[in-house]
């Protein structure tokens, strides 16, 4: 599904490039006619007008980012509205608070949610199934990988999709709280770009 979008999209989307599933993001958010760029320094973040937070291994995250003088930055740049889409790593990386984070990990914040860290088990539990997604018509098939969940949702939180089967049925695994979106699953990897094209819209202000 990837590659047919109408047109270039006027704005430039970041994903932060410390570590995590970069390249896949890219390539998705290209596909669909934005101008894209790898973010490492304050200075790439200042020119985006969104960003994403890849997926891969938080507490790894949050420390380069804090080592990359990029933590006080994103949290600026989040809490001043900039639309912003966690997958995975970057739901934790968004998420207010952390069940199981490891001793100090810190969070850029964003969204008024609970996360448990590798609430779904280890590499080897890691699964597919089909979801549906609130906004998305048709299933989307999702990936997880050491995948968080949402423990506890505030108010203002959205819930677009749910785990419907099996011990963890019934907990969220994406959400919005205004132009914030994450996924406790992975959207990049395969040819599906339905939920890129979601954000892209929430960053454009058509949805």
């Amino acid at each position: 599904m990837l590659g047919n979008y109408s047109g270039a999209v006027a704005i430039t989307i970041g994903v932060l490039a410390v570590q995590g599933d970069v390249r896949e993001h890219l390539r998705t958010l290209g596909s669909l006619g934005a101008d894209v760029l790898a973010v490492r320094r304050p200075t790439e973040l200042a020119v985006c007008d969104a960003l994403v937070l890849p997926g891969g291994e938080s507490t790894t995250m949050w420390k380069l980012a804090r080592s990359f003088d990029l933590l006080e930055p994103l949290r600026d740049r989040v809490k001043t509205g900039m639309p912003t889409f966690g997958t995975c790593a970057g739901m934790i990386m968004l998420a207010d608070r952390i069940a199981d984070g490891v001793e100090g990990q810190e969070t850029i914040g964003g969204l008024d949610i609970t996360v448990r860290r590798n609430a779904f088990g280890r590499q080897v539990d890691s699964f597919e199934t089909d979801l549906q997604v609130r906004g998305v018509e048709g299933s989307v098939h999702a990936v997880f990988i050491r995948a968080p969940w949402v423990e506890e949702a505030g108010p203002e939180v959205e819930v677009l999709a749910r785990i419907d089967e099996g011990p963890a049925s019934g907990h969220a695994v994406a959400v919005r709280q205004g132009a914030v979106l994450a996924t406790s699953f992975h959207p990049e990897v395969g040819e599906d770009g339905r939920l890129h094209q979601m954000f892209v819209d929430m960053a454009t202000g058509r949805r």
